[in-house]
């Protein structure tokens, strides 16, 4: 049996690419301008530690953790993390993997110290509107004027991903470009836009549609002689991968066919005998041992038939 994978860990595939991370960097963090080079981009600790209550330590990780390295030391630590449902206290949870991070620097377990931005990647159909903010979060309690001032904030930097205007989709330069506008416009995108990472592209896409189980999609590559290497377009990629849809579809479609055939011709089979029994004056105990008999059923799913036509 296959494991189903989680949107959140076919996004995490997509963006683990230098050239994708960067891209949404720039993107939601400098308007599309090419600040962040994927060269200068290397994997950071996705796995921090925090004490629970007892004293005992806890591991806590998040999607996709990246340095930004200048004249060989860390600039700053990215974090990115997917959320593909409402989390009323993900501010709560951002402020533990961000206290993390700081908390590791003041321990000295980085020779660096450097400040760390985290963005929220949220997937899901409907806005986010859950709390943006921990002055959001807590803007229920009864708390004075003096103790506001001392309550620190910690602002939480979500991006709908589904939701992204065009002014700011066309601002992406990698293959996440081509997440967006699907996401956007529909079964009806199209686009001229070379692809990259074509195995993690249609993951992640298949994800999004609603495809519980894609750990298959380096396998219909290959039956579409795809290769990663290939120069192909969006548009090249999506009409092989309908054309495919549609030879399944079509087998499928004769399968699922000749099985209700077979369903509707029983089903007329079982009215036509137990009408013809009743008619006759044949006991119902009979009847279900005659349907028994002539459709090779248990006696529970006759009685069935019986009562469903007599």
């Amino acid at each position: 049996m296959q494991k189903k994978e989680s949107k959140d860990v076919t996004q995490k595939n997509l963006e683990s690419f230098p050239d994708v991370a960067a891209d949404i960097l720039n993107a939601f963090i400098y308007g599309g301008r090419n600040v962040v080079k994927k060269e200068a981009l290397y994997p950071a600790p996705t796995e921090t530690e925090y004490a629970s209550p007892g004293a005992v330590l806890r591991n806590q990780l998040e999607d996709i953790s990246k340095y930004e390295m200048r004249e060989g030391r860390i600039r700053v630590q990215y974090l990115l993390s997917n959320q593909s449902g409402r989390d009323s206290k993900m501010v709560l949870r951002k402020a533990g993997y961000v206290g993390a991070v700081y908390r590791e620097q003041y321990d000295g377990k980085s020779a660096d110290t450097f400040p760390v931005v985290n963005l929220v990647l949220y997937w899901g159909k409907g806005h986010w509107k859950k709390a943006r903010s921990l002055r959001d979060f807590f803007q229920g309690e009864e708390l004075s004027v003096q103790l506001w001032r001392m309550v620190d904030d910690s602002r939480l930097h979500v991006f709908e991903m589904r939701n992204l205007q065009p002014e700011i989709r066309c601002l992406f330069q990698s293959d996440m470009r081509l997440v967006v506008d699907y996401l956007a416009e529909g079964n009806g995108f199209r686009s001229n836009r070379r692809v990259v990472h074509k195995e993690a592209l249609i993951r992640l896409l298949r994800a999004l549609g609603g495809d519980r189980n894609v750990e298959d999609t380096a396998e219909i590559l290959v039956e579409m002689n795809i290769n990663e290497e290939d120069e192909i377009t969006m548009c090249e990629l999506f009409d092989q991968y309908t054309r495919r849809g549609r030879c399944e579809g079509k087998q499928e479609g004769l399968r699922e066919g000749l099985q209700k055939g077979l369903q509707k011709g029983l089903q007329k089979g079982l009215q036509a005998l137990i009408t013809t029994c009743r008619e006759l004056g044949v006991s119902f105990d009979e009847t279900v041992g005659r349907v028994q008999d002539k459709f090779s059923l248990g006696e529970e799913e006759a009685q069935k038939h019986v009562q469903l036509y007599w």
